[in-house]
């Protein structure tokens, strides 16, 4: 099952783009969460919703990868717990998709250097 993602910084911005780019991947409109704040918000109810909706097997879906993470540790981190359960990301653009063996390399190789990185600090 795919699930979707949404997120705008402020309310002046909308969700339409990402919305009409997610149903056009094939997320049922129930299936696709949204939030409207900024990317360093920590509390983001629409993503933990779509985080709770996710089972092994299925894919959380974004437009683009800026709107599941604060910074590329983080991005890390949440791939990382979700490869984990099983459970694959999809960016529509920009090619990424770790469930694909392509996808996983990638993040198998951000991983670990950002967390080397974080470990000098």
């Amino acid at each position: 099952m795919l699930v979707g993602y949404a997120r705008v910084s402020t309310a002046e911005q909308n969700l339409v783009l990402q919305r009409d780019a997610l149903l056009a991947a094939g997320i049922a409109p129930e299936r696709i969460y949204e939030d409207t704040c900024s990317g360093t918000v920590i509390d983001r109810p629409g993503l933990a919703r779509a985080l709770d909706a996710l089972r092994a097997g299925d894919a959380l879906v974004v437009w683009k990868l800026d709107r599941i993470g604060r910074s590329l540790a983080h991005v890390v981190e949440l791939v990382g717990a979700l490869q984990i359960k099983g459970i694959g990301l999809k960016v529509l653009t920009g090619g990424i998709d770790t469930t694909s063996a392509t996808g996983r390399l990638v993040f198998g190789i951000l991983g670990p250097g950002e967390r080397m990185v974080e470990n000098v600090r």
